[in-house]
């Protein structure tokens, strides 16, 4: 008999969140900043610490806010990784910006910081570390070759609502965090996003770039009689619906991230022996990050074909998927970009990830369908299937 579906994503609610989209349009707020987006703005700043915490409509559009705030001009460098989502780099392009792409680690896969300071020009403005399913790059380091150049840091952690780094809250350490709520996101909100300004200095002014460049949020305030268009800006906030349901979420957020743990342990600890036979790599977590199992992902070793592997997962009605296409070797990325030393471990890790099912409330007889297709492929596929991962 045939098994169901196994999608990739499912995304989870918490069950409050059709009654606070309702209590929002009982209470007449439907536009930004009502009272569902000051809870969360409140959630959010106590627990990362930033000075201000501001919703967005998306992570691109918080990456895109960054980039104003640090009035990034035409030929200005921005240190970054390859090894991540085309926002990263659209938002500082967009701007006239020139992202410098920098190989990643081959544990993290998050920048590798060893590369960074070799890669600064008199042009280089800033540094975009962006922790990787979750697990945090070298912040300490980072932050340390950032003060010596002057530089500033903005952390993509798009994927890493509820990690940290040495007690510290992803998103919350650099000068400007930006978060993700997508729908396949830990904490969601369908679509969605948020500037995390750390940075106290930076505060007033991403006020007025979200709201169209005005001092409006200040006028609500009361500490202006009127409000007028003050610097470059646009419409960042997402509308008070969205708040609503991302509230909801928020309440919530240390039980969907005990959840997505325990399936993330489940299968780290199915496919233990399949590592120690050389078959594939699972994620490595160093000990000083507090991970959110944001993914659950493999790589697996060379001569094994990917897509046959992918292949067999569809053919068993299971959605398993590669990840990033490297954005050096993208026609956008060659036009608009450099690369900076050999991005070997990035172009070998990008052959070699495929991302496992992953949501709240993922069985452990589900996981262990997963496993075993995967291990059925794994000894079915082209080429041998143990070699170095």
């Amino acid at each position: 008999m045939k098994e169901n579906p196994l999608p990739f994503n499912w995304p989870y609610m918490t069950g409050k969140e059709l009654y606070y989209i309702a209590e929002a349009h009982f209470n007449g707020r439907l536009a930004g900043d009502g009272p569902f987006t000051k809870y969360c703005h409140m959630w959010l700043e106590k627990r990362t610490g930033c000075s201000k915490a501001l919703l967005t409509h998306s992570c691109t559009a918080a990456l895109e806010m960054a980039a104003l705030l640090l009035d990034i001009q035409p030929g200005d460098e921005i240190i970054m990784p390859s090894y991540t989502f085309v926002s990263t780099a659209n938002a500082f392009v967009l701007r006239g910006g020139v992202p410098v792409f920098v190989d990643i680690r081959e544990d993290t896969l998050n920048l590798d910081e060893r590369l960074i300071e070799a890669a600064i020009t008199p042009r280089t403005k800033a540094i975009v570390p962006v922790h990787y399913a979750g697990v945090a790059c070298e912040m300490d380091t980072i932050m340390a070759i950032a003060r010596r150049h002057g530089l500033k840091v903005i952390e993509d952690a798009a994927q890493g609502v509820m990690g940290s780094y040495k007690g510290r809250a992803l998103g919350g350490i650099g000068d400007l965090g930006a978060y993700s709520f997508h729908e396949t996101k830990n904490v969601i909100s369908g679509e969605g996003g948020a500037l995390l300004v750390n940075n106290s200095e930076l505060a007033l002014r991403a006020e007025i770039i979200r709201e169209k460049g005005t001092d409006r949020s200040r006028f609500f305030r009361g500490e202006v009689d009127k409000y007028t268009w003050q610097e470059v800006g646009s419409s960042f906030l997402p509308g008070e619906l969205i708040a609503a349901f991302l509230w909801a979420q928020l309440e919530e957020a240390d039980k969907i991230t005990q959840q997505r743990l325990a399936n993330w342990r489940c299968y780290h600890d199915m496919l233990e022996l399949l590592e120690r036979n050389g078959i594939l790599r699972r994620p490595i977590v160093p000990t000083d990050c507090q991970q959110n199992a944001h993914m659950y992902y493999v790589l697996l070793p060379s001569g094994i074909n990917r897509q046959a592997v992918l292949d067999e997962f569809r053919r068993n009605d299971i959605s398993a998927v590669f990840h990033y296409v490297p954005l050096h070797s993208s026609p956008a990325g060659r036009r608009y970009g450099r690369v900076h030393g050999n991005l070997a471990v990035t172009n070998s890790i990008s052959e070699k990830l495929i991302r496992l099912p992953l949501w709240v409330g993922l069985t452990e007889v589900q996981q262990s369908r997963v496993v075993a297709v995967l291990t059925k492929a794994l000894h079915h596929s082209d080429g041998n299937s143990a070699g170095a991962v």
